[in-house]
């Protein structure tokens, strides 16, 4: 029986908040082999029964189930609503379907002209330098009955809103971090249940946040304004089919809060003792006297775009693991996970006690605790306590990453079951799944997963901890294809490459971290390495081409293409402009950042810039032609073909010797030259032969850095090396992956040795213990351990490759990943001697091609009919379930 397994909007299960008609997708599911959809027929309503239908295609000869869009030529848009859509499918063998269960969305503002509320202000001028929190408080009064109603909101800040004493959905650290000159978000809530005939109390707390507090390692204030503002807007629909607009105005009343102090860096100063009783939904307006008028600011509305999905929000709860007692005797809790978000605490004392804790994310070699490496942030949380029972905290508009908490102070006796971890990271759909026999691999997988929800906090971090915690491109770049396996990471890339463009330079340089809070600061030119340059680094600014075409193919998304391909265009045209012969190397480069073959003292590797930049320069137009290509650039093709063959030509005249050997004797060097194409067929052999003797001399450990290392195990695997790359990865010592694990890290850090062997730390100046970039190899494990692949001539998954590298490292590996159209999953195992099962789920409305490598017989072929090729058998599979056997040679 064939049925619609749910239906995707923009990717995502939920939106709300939208523009425009959003992309529809489905996956389906049958027990039937070979299942292919042939029509679908999809429906629109505004009421879920769908007794009155919006819009109706009839039935559309097609296979297509992703990515399918409507415009306003079928039916228009309206702000404030929810539609409802259903499909239903005809497959291969004209088994109908029943309609969906229905899956909705809700409509932001669709036309900017429909803003009418006032941004206010509850700062007075003389808080330019304060991080303080403030209340607003407006009154609604409701004469009819609601049948509908949405708020939208935003601010200059952080704010958490509250209708007659609830707080407005459960997202925390709103409107998040945007490009907020050029692109300020607000977010969409159904309010219909909340709100009540008669007086209604709507109210907002407002914090500094990454607008005016302190941000970047500069430690400077103010980025982006002085004076934190709120905008909230309110359409309501009456049961007699009237409505109203009402919002925040010059009407509304301010006062200071509880919020002493809140940064995003230093954290939070909380005097409960100050909380304004019944604030929202106290109707007297004497209680409200002191209380003074708000500040109507003047901010550009057209910079107002909406945030559907993807927003932080608490998403885990964490126990104490611990409670120590440190040689120093400092009292510790510990969580036994690093991680990013809150403490959450209960205490119960006398008015004006005070609790105090400090969070971190290691212990010293002596059991310490260990903040050096947090730099200028003090990650600390001061409550004062109103002595009124039992009261329960967590801050708002400050995150924290750390595993141990410091108990600096806390009135009367320490419950370690008062004390929870809050994990706070952007809403995202978990997609992929890995186990195998190699119980530190699957530790390896738990700590790169970790990373992902510990820095993907509304923007890509490099790091939760320290007074830095800002998009750096180039840890987006190399994350990005292991992002998208553990989870649906479309929307979440999707809005932050919105800021990449906003912020590039306007002849096409690429920011180093975006938002960019650093081109054209008075401090950049103190700083000893931006100095240098704030922007377009090789590897970092080619973010702007390569995470695109990463969300294309596993998407199968042509949108994002054309969204993005000004900006990827300007990035192309940048680096040929100020490029010197087709050779690449702009201002400040990081190269191969933090590789051990570099110079005692120094972060750069040994690869050249030449090296590094030029290749990228070549990746990047390469990938660039592609997109052409498929967006049908017709009159740009040949133009950019023409570029990437003249920077190939140079590349390989300036770096090669006439035998064909690579002139530069690093791993990196060699790693990246193979895995970007550079180099004749004939050389290939040659190259990776000298790649294996640069690894065999470091006794099969890496030296690589950000650049080389996300490429290793593929590049080895890809040119006959599997049991070396397994190897690499499964090395224990140091410099390993696995080394990190047994020195107890729960998730990946940004150095080989941020512990060294003797228990002594790298250089507080920049060790962070929780930094996804070397959690790049996770990409390997699912595509190659796993074996799953996509086509990128049929993608989004549409068409799969089956290839899993089984190896005798591994007595079984198993996992899947949940593609638009549905699971993928494999597992393999050694039953005995050289004897492989392996068991295949290909979704439905999709193919396969299953590639047995190294098989030197198949015992059991499931009725599937497998051809003999150079190194294995290769067959061809429709959707469904499959068990094979066979012999290794």
């Amino acid at each position: 029986m064939i049925q619609i397994k749910q239906i995707k909007l923009n990717y995502e299960k939920e939106l709300i908040g939208i523009e425009s008609h959003p992309q529809i997708s489905w996956s389906l599911l049958s027990d039937k082999r070979g299942c292919m959809q042939q029509q679908y027929w999809i429906q629109f309503s505004t009421i879920e029964n769908f007794k009155e239908i919006l819009y109706s295609t009839s039935w559309v000869v097609t296979d297509q189930a992703s990515g399918i869009q409507f415009s306003d030529s079928e039916f228009e848009l309206e702000s404030g609503k929810r539609y409802f859509i259903r499909v239903k499918i005809i497959t291969n063998d004209n088994e109908e379907s029943d309609w969906s269960v229905p899956t909705s969305f809700v409509t932001g503002i669709v036309h900017p002209s429909e803003w009418s509320s006032d941004f206010i202000s509850s700062e007075t001028h003389g808080d330019r330098d304060s991080s303080k929190g403030t209340l607003l408080r407006g009154v609604l009064r409701i004469e009819k009955e609601v049948v509908e109603a949405y708020a939208f909101l935003t601010a200059q800040g952080l704010y958490k809103a509250y209708l007659n004493g609830e707080k407005i959905g459960d997202d925390e650290l709103t409107p998040g971090w945007t490009s907020y000159n050029k692109r300020l978000l607000y977010q969409t809530y159904d309010i219909t249940n909340t709100l009540k005939k008669g007086v209604n109390i709507f109210g907002a707390v407002i914090g500094a946040g990454w607008y005016k507090g302190k941000m970047g390692f500069l430690d400077e204030r103010n980025n982006y304004g002085d004076q934190t503002s709120f905008l909230g807007q309110l359409l309501i629909r009456f049961r007699d089919g009237t409505s109203m607009t009402w919002g925040t105005s010059e009407d509304f009343l301010c006062h200071d809060g509880p919020i002493i102090f809140s940064e995003i860096y230093d954290g939070e100063i909380y005097d409960a003792q100050l909380e304004r009783t019944e604030w929202l939904n106290n109707q007297s307006l004497e209680a409200y006297r002191h209380w003074r008028k708000v500040e109507k600011k003047a901010v550009r509305k057209e910079s107002l775009v909406s945030q559907p999905t993807n927003r932080p929000c608490i998403n885990e709860r964490l126990a104490v693991k611990q409670k120590l007692l440190t040689p120093e005797k400092d009292v510790v809790l510990d969580f036994g996970q690093n991680l990013t978000g809150w403490v959450e605490f209960e205490v119960t004392a006398a008015v004006g006690s005070r609790v105090v804790l400090e969070c971190f994310e290691v212990l010293d070699k002596d059991g310490n605790v260990y903040q050096d490496n947090l730099r200028t942030a003090k990650q600390k949380i001061v409550y004062i306590c109103k002595g009124e029972g039992k009261e329960v905290f967590h801050p708002s508009f400050t995150f924290q990453g750390f595993r141990y908490v410091k108990i600096t102070e806390y009135p009367g006796e320490l419950i370690v079951d008062h004390f929870r971890a809050l994990v706070v990271h952007s809403n995202l759909e978990f997609t992929g799944d890995f186990e195998c026999s190699n119980q530190q691999l699957n530790q390896l997988q738990h700590n790169i997963t970790w990373s992902l929800k510990g820095n993907f906090v509304d923007i890509p971090m490099d790091c939760p901890q320290r007074n830095e915690r800002v998009g750096w491109t180039g840890d987006a770049q190399i994350f990005c294809r292991t992002a998208n396996f553990i989870v649906n990471a479309y929307g979440f890339y999707n809005k932050w490459l919105q800021d990449v463009a906003a912020d590039q330079l306007p002849e096409g340089g690429i920011p180093h971290v975006v938002p960019d809070i650093l081109t054209g600061h008075p401090k950049v030119g103190n700083d000893w390495l931006l100095s240098q340059g704030t922007h377009s680094a090789a590897a970092w600014a080619d973010v702007a081409v390569i995470a695109p075409w990463n969300l294309y193919i596993n998407f199968g998304d042509k949108k994002i293409l054309e969204q993005q391909f000004v900006s990827m265009k300007k990035w192309i045209d940048f680096m040929a402009n100020n490029s010197v012969d087709y050779i690449w190397n702009y201002k400040l480069q990081f190269g191969d950042w933090v590789a051990l073959d570099a110079e005692e003292g120094s972060y750069f590797g040994a690869t050249p810039n030449e090296l590094t930049c030029t290749a990228y320069f070549a990746y990047s137009t390469k990938l660039f032609v592609k997109v052409c290509k498929l967006l049908n650039k017709e009159n740009l093709i040949e133009k950019y073909q023409d570029l990437y063959n003249n920077i190939v030509a140079t590349y390989q005249q300036l770096f090669f010797t006439s035998a064909g050997s690579l002139k530069v004797k690093t791993q990196t060097a060699h790693i990246i030259t193979l895995a970007f194409d550079l180099i004749k067929d004939e050389w290939k052999p040659q190259v990776a032969a000298e790649l294996i003797k640069l690894l065999n001399e470091q006794e099969g450990h890496l030296v690589t850095g950000f650049v080389g290392t996300p490429y290793f195990c593929h590049v080895l695997s890809d040119h006959g090396y599997v049991d070396e790359a397994y190897e690499l990865l499964l090395k224990e010592d140091f410099p390993s992956w696995l080394y990190q694990i047994n020195q107890g890290a729960t998730t990946i850090w940004e150095h080989w040795d941020g512990i060294r062997e003797d228990g002594s730390m790298w250089s507080p100046d920049m060790n962070s213990f929780n930094h996804y970039a070397y959690g790049a190899v996770g990409e390997w494990m699912y595509r190659k351990i796993l074996g799953i692949e996509l086509d990128e001539h049929d993608p989004g998954y549409k068409r799969v490759k089956i290839e899993p590298l089984v190896n005798k490292h591994l007595d079984y590996a198993r996992g899947s990943y949940e593609s638009i159209y549905g699971e993928i999953a494999t597992s393999w195992e050694f039953l005995k001697d050289n004897t492989i099962q392996l068991q295949v789920r290909i979704p439905v409305n999709t193919s396969a091609k299953v590639c047995l490598k190294n098989c030197d017989s198949i015992l059991d072929s499931d009725d599937i009919s497998f051809q003999k090729v150079e190194n294995g058998y290769e067959g061809d599979v429709l959707a469904g379930n499959y068990s094979f056997t066979y012999q290794l040679s």
